[in-house]
């Protein structure tokens, strides 16, 4: 009897284990995450393309991009950290599934989601950045270098923006620290959004998320026309598709990051899954719409603009969003 028994908790142990890999490695977690980025990449290179007057690459061509990448042969430099040079785009990578995996269980598998999940995301959301900071610091370039100094100081700028835009969300959910409870709680009232204080958090969060992806014009850290790639100029072949593929698993999560904490996220059923892609796809558009309609900015600039002009903005929603507006 107790052999029975063992056996068959060893059998829920493997069974639980193969449901939380599927999770996180197929739906909705990598494979999920990287299909819509791969979309969002299309949208951005297609749209990016027409503004220019110009015809834009084909539906599959950021993926067969990843694929070249993966294909070519990674080059170490000589003065580099060899270890620390390998493991940056992985650390970036691994956040950026976790993100992505952490955000779909909440929305297509509220059960399984837990209670401050969204603090543990915000940490979460900071290994992508730093998989770069390591990964220039350990190439040994010294232009890599002056990039991983402005990437860095734009760090401290545009989480300060997403930690306000939060702190207007949790004071508008009456403090729901789970990314669920958030979603269910926009259900039964309303989106944070359709607030003063709760649209101001979202403008908030939108720019520094455009920020956060290194899009124009925020690219201060890579800055081609400058720094010839900046913190990745080292990198190739693989490790450099690695990157890039972290890229684009970040564009579907931080558009998604928002669509959850300010436009009701997305919920189990056909027509809340439709008006979720619907938000994200419109929040993409945003994006890429300020990455061709903006020059690229100095880092006093930007710093200034995070510190004190969305600063003093996230002051103001943080108020209205005290007295309830």
């Amino acid at each position: 009897m107790g052999k029975r028994l063992g056996l068959g908790t060893n059998r829920e142990e493997k069974m639980s284990l193969g449901i939380d890999l599927f999770l996180f490695l197929v739906f909705p977690g990598f494979v999920f995450s990287v299909l819509l980025g791969l979309l969002a990449s299309f949208m951005d290179r297609k749209i990016t393309a027409r503004v220019q007057y110009r015809q834009g690459p084909g539906l599959a061509q950021p993926f067969w991009d990843l694929v070249k990448l993966f294909k070519k042969e990674s080059i170490i430099p000589k003065e580099g950290a060899r270890g620390i040079f390998i493991f940056a785009p992985l650390l970036g990578l691994s956040g950026a599934i976790f993100c992505a995996s952490l955000i779909g269980v909440a929305m297509f598998f509220p059960g399984q989601s837990f209670i401050g999940d969204v603090i543990v995301l915000i940490y979460a959301l900071m290994l992508p950045s730093l998989g770069i900071i390591l990964g220039g610091l350990a190439s040994g370039n010294p232009i890599a270098g002056v990039g991983v100094a402005r990437e860095m100081k734009l760090l401290l700028g545009y989480e300060f923006g997403l930690l306000i835009s939060l702190a207007v969300v949790l004071i508008q959910t009456n403090g729901e620290l789970g990314l669920s409870q958030i979603i269910g709680f926009q259900s039964e009232h309303r989106m944070v959004a359709l607030s003063f204080s709760g649209a101001l958090g979202l403008l908030i969060g939108i720019l520094a998320t455009q920020a956060k992806l290194g899009a124009v014009p925020f690219d201060i850290g890579e800055a081609e026309t400058e720094l010839a790639g900046g913190v990745l100029i080292e990198y190739s072949g693989v490790l450099l598709g690695i990157y890039r593929l972290t890229r684009v698993l970040m564009l579907f999560v931080m558009p998604m990051v928002l669509v959850v904490l300010f436009l009701g996220g997305v919920e189990p059923g056909v027509g809340s899954i439709f008006w979720g892609l619907v938000k994200y796809l419109a929040l993409v558009i945003v994006f890429i719409l300020a990455r061709n309609v903006n020059p690229r900015l100095r880092i006093d600039q930007a710093l200034r603009f995070f510190w004190f002009g969305l600063g003093g903005t996230g002051i103001l929603a943080i108020i209205l969003a005290l007295l309830g507006l």
